[in-house]
């Protein structure tokens, strides 16, 4: 496992050193990880948990971390061999992976001495900002596609752990399999990939080109057809390998389109592969697809059975970064938690202050409703009515009857150590997909959602107000 301490920004540190100066280093902090809205955010699938649980728990300056701060003329020696001994030795509440998650929940809260809790924070950010953001489009893209997609982005990712890590939250999202081999052996998932146009470019011709691969590859034979023309050559020259193929006793599996015209092309290549006897050969489509082009595809009926999905769903390329933020909630003094509050002159990022607990709300028939932000402890009580309403916009409100709820976070990190219940990736698509059910489809629709709610309680809502009144008057 890397040492992943260093992965933080200066400020952190310097920050550090203060609250060492300052005898603030040990203050129990709590930090909220959330993000805003943003317009092309309906909903979000939440990844990354277990990388932050990993990198918590192996959180240790090596000697040759200290070596190097103490390089930078910056840090006071008192501070360096602090560090020397520092681990994480706090909690940490958050979602499952795999969980919808919504602006402005916590989605994952820190709590642990100042020093600690505030070093964390930009690992913290990166991965689960990341993972989140692309587990969500890979949820999308497959939704759009109704399945069948695999992950195809690795060349193309802002490097190797982006496309290690995008390869593990595309899964999470949705996707079946990835090209990334080095993925698929850390994360036990299927790795797919046949061949590239320079394969076919090899041969004297497309025919031989094809021949060759079917020769080292007559199980499973998937080939890529539009290197020259791909209804004048790559198809019949494909059929003819196929045809062969099935003679020597094995069945192929299909071809891929990269380029073109693919509603036009998958349906002319259905029907010439049907008129063949190749009625089970699968069609698979790939080139710079993503949710929009895929709707579109399947909207003009095009004949098209998996996808291969690089550079817009690895980049998530419409919306390249989540917006996820770390945020001071509360300190404690003897025990005592002491809400903080951050305002601004733009109301949505104004904070929730104090610990917090997140809860899904359904109805009777198990739909979801809306999501609850509470102060820490609270109870709901689903015996009796619950008035839910916009934390802004509070005239807008909502009486519900005969519901069921859920809390949405549960301890991934105590006193330092992991408890993680380990799942497999594709375990944990499964919960993101049985969860998903619960929410109507037009909070999930591509175009125009409606927008889901995510209200404060009472009890929230009044802290918040007292709070901005109090420090709004520069209190």
């Amino acid at each position: 496992m890397r040492n992943l301490t260093l992965l933080t920004d200066l400020y952190q540190l310097t920050m550090g050193q203060g609250y060492f100066r300052e005898g603030k280093h040990e203050q129990i902090a709590a930090f909220d990880v959330f993000f805003r809205p943003n317009k092309l955010i309906t909903y979000s699938v939440a990844a990354g948990m277990e990388q932050v649980s990993e990198y918590l728990e192996n959180l240790h300056f090596e000697e040759e971390d200290i070596e190097y701060l103490r390089s930078l003329g910056i840090f006071q020696e008192d501070f360096l061999n602090y560090l020397k001994n520092l681990r994480f030795t706090g909690d940490v509440v958050s979602v499952r992976e795999g969980e919808l998650v919504f602006p402005y929940e916590p989605i994952l809260t820190v709590k642990a001495p100042m020093i600690e809790a505030q070093l964390v924070e930009t690992a913290i950010l990166t991965l689960v900002n990341h993972q989140t953001l692309i587990a969500s489009k890979a949820a999308k893209i497959c939704a759009a596609a109704g399945g069948g997609v695999m992950e195809f982005g690795l060349r193309r990712a802002q490097g190797p752990d982006a496309g290690i890590y995008g390869a593990r939250a595309a899964i999470i999202g949705g996707c079946v399999g990835t090209s990334n081999v080095y993925a698929g052996k850390l994360f036990s998932v299927p790795v797919s990939g046949t061949m590239a146009h320079s394969w076919v470019m090899n041969f004297p011709s497309e025919l031989e080109a094809f021949r060759a691969y079917a020769r080292s590859f007559p199980e499973g034979c998937l080939l890529l057809v539009d290197t020259y023309d791909t209804l004048k050559s790559g198809v019949p020259n494909a059929i003819t390998v196929f045809r062969e193929l099935r003679a020597a006793g094995h069945e192929p599996k299909g071809i891929r389109l990269d380029s073109g015209d693919l509603a036009y092309l998958s349906k002319e290549a259905r029907k010439m592969l049907d008129d063949a006897g190749f009625e089970k050969a699968i069609i698979c489509a790939s080139g710079d697809l993503d949710e929009y082009s895929v709707r579109s595809l399947k909207s003009q009926g095009a004949k098209i059975d998996t996808w291969g999905i690089g550079t817009k769903l690895i980049t998530s390329a419409d919306l390249p970064a989540l917006g996820g933020v770390y945020k001071l909630a509360a300190v404690f003094e003897d025990g005592v938690e002491i809400p903080k509050i951050k305002l601004s002159n733009t109301t949505e990022k104004i904070t929730n202050p104090g610990m917090k607990d997140v809860y899904r709300i359904y109805d009777a028939r198990g739909m979801a409703v809306a999501d609850l932000i509470t102060r820490e402890g609270e109870k709901i009580d689903p015996l009796k009515p619950l008035t839910i309403f916009h934390p802004l916009d509070v005239w807008k409100r909502k009486t519900i009857k005969n519901f069921s709820v859920r809390n949405l976070r549960e301890p991934l990190v105590v006193q330092g150590k992991s408890v993680l219940k380990k799942r497999s990736l594709f375990e944990i698509h499964e919960s993101f997909a049985a969860e998903s059910a619960h929410f109507w489809e037009e909070y999930k629709r591509q175009d125009m959602p409606h927008i889901y709610k995510v209200d404060l309680s009472d009890a929230l809502h009044a802290l918040k107000r007292e709070m901005v009144n109090l420090y709004g008057k520069g209190e």
